[in-house]
């Protein structure tokens, strides 16, 4: 692997920028689509199921697969899946910027989320085996800054492309950093992996297939109903897929999900705390951008210039939090940054059909971007930090995992907890759940995670 940042910092500069832009690109897919979601329908029809699908599509196979990726990762070198990573999402991005028809749009979408998959526990386990301590931290922070941001900066770069030329070029747009991406990885060496062993491709099939069915089920009962067979076999299935996903990973002896992390208190009350915090990212995410479109009438771009302010102090305070979380510890970094968090969503419940931007929006939206600031780089550095550099990739899979399948079964729930009417009652309920939702990450943060665990 590339030496330390102390001794060779040029090249470690060159590391963290691979590792953003790969993770960059992957994450920005998962937020970019939001704003485009109506001009989507407009031209494929569909309505809101077909928005949840084009989002939780991408989710889906995302937070399925992940987890066989950071195996992947550890087994055959970060480098090598970070470059297959890329050249698949480049080519599965342009197949969704060219989908004719709303079904092939949605099987474009899930298999880039299998391409992104390969891309975020090897980015963040490139940092992480190239940097220690205090460096480490700080690493964690730039990455956590930019890939974070992407969240929100890409519903403002999602409308701007899709006011001035088409939602089909936000997809299209990916092509570029990964070409970049590509070339800044040339000069990168990695020495030959210290895992080996089977890869778990019945773990995959089964926690894919899971997922799959439990999502279907959410997703569709808000048109079909409970009492639908369709809805009820896809839950009834997908609860026991996942079941046996479970007790597959507790027998195998090459696991995609190795549970006996889980014993490590830090990666268990992480992962936990993980789930609520990123439920609630990725539900306020979706539900903001599509109500002020879709009833405060404005444009794609101006929806995403209303969330502009939670990129830029992502950005500008994340690193300063990642390096105090690496001196002082994580635990209560993660507990005020989601009740601030919490906050920013209450107040924005205050958000009319007419909406004033300044007033209405604009104080809650900055709580958002502190809050997030505050908690995301401890959270990572927390998690991760509690497991050996070797074991890096799986560690940042089951993460990232946890943050992209809890997004995903936020979005998909909904409908069952707001309604499939995009009104001033589905945005409040939306972000009282948001706020709930915070506050469990906060409570499980100060009850769970221990300063400075160094046990594996």
């Amino acid at each position: 692997m590339t030496p330390p940042a102390r001794e060779k910092p040029v090249l470690d500069r060159r590391v963290i920028a691979v590792a953003v832009l790969a993770a960059l690109v992957a994450f920005l897919d998962g937020s970019i689509v939001n704003v485009a979601l109506p001009a989507i329908t407009d031209e494929l029809g569909g309505g809101l199921p077909l928005q949840q699908w084009v989002v939780n599509a991408y989710l889906l196979t995302l937070g399925s697969v992940i987890l066989l990726a950071g195996s992947l990762s550890d087994r055959y070198g970060r480098t090598h899946v970070l470059r297959w990573g890329l050249i698949a999402f480049g080519a599965t991005s342009v197949a969704c910027g060219l989908a004719p028809t709303a079904e092939l749009l949605i099987a474009a979408r899930a298999a880039q989320g299998l391409a992104a998959a390969l891309l975020v526990p090897s980015s963040l386990a490139l940092i992480m085996s190239t940097h220690s301590g205090a460096a480490q931290a700080r690493a964690i922070g730039l990455w956590t800054s930019l890939t974070s941001a992407s969240f929100i900066v890409g519903p403002l770069l999602g409308g701007v492309l899709t006011d001035l030329a088409s939602w089909r070029w936000v997809f299209g747009i990916n092509v570029l950093p990964i070409a970049l991406t590509i070339v800044l990885m040339m000069p990168l060496r990695e020495s030959p992996p210290e895992r080996s062993g089977r890869i778990d491709v019945v773990g995959a099939v089964l926690g894919a297939l899971g997922l799959g069915g439990l999502v279907f089920a959410l997703i569709e009962q808000a048109n079909l109903g409970w009492n639908n067979p369709w809805v009820l076999g896809a839950l009834a299935g997908g609860i026991v897929l996942i079941v046996a996903f479970l007790g597959h990973q507790s027998r195998t002896a090459h696991p995609m999900l190795p549970l006996a992390m889980f014993s490590v208190r830090n990666v268990a009350w992480g992962n936990l705390a993980t789930a609520a915090i990123y439920a609630a990212l990725g539900i306020a995410s979706f539900a903001l951008v599509v109500y002020l479109q879709q009833v405060s009438g404005l444009s794609a771009t101006l929806a995403g210039v209303a969330m502009l302010p939670v990129t830029l102090m992502l950005i500008a305070l994340s690193s300063t939090a990642g390096s105090l979380a690496g001196k002082y510890g994580s635990r209560w970094f993660m507990t005020v940054g989601p009740l601030v968090v919490a906050t920013g969503f209450l107040l924005l419940t205050s958000i009319e059909p007419d909406v004033d931007l300044l007033w209405q929006v604009l104080p809650g939206v900055l709580l958002f971007g502190l809050g997030m600031a505050i908690t995301v780089a401890p959270l990572t550095s927390a998690v991760l930090g509690a497991v050996e550099p070797a074991r890096s990739g799986i560690a940042s899979a089951v993460n990232n995992a946890v943050s992209r399948v809890a997004g995903l079964i936020g979005v998909a729930l909904l409908g069952t907890i707001a309604g499939t009417r995009v009104d001033d009652v589905w945005l409040e309920r939306s972000l009282v759940l948001c706020a709930v939702l915070m506050v469990v990450g906060a409570l499980v943060s100060a009850i769970g995670i221990r300063d400075r665990q160094l046990s594996t």
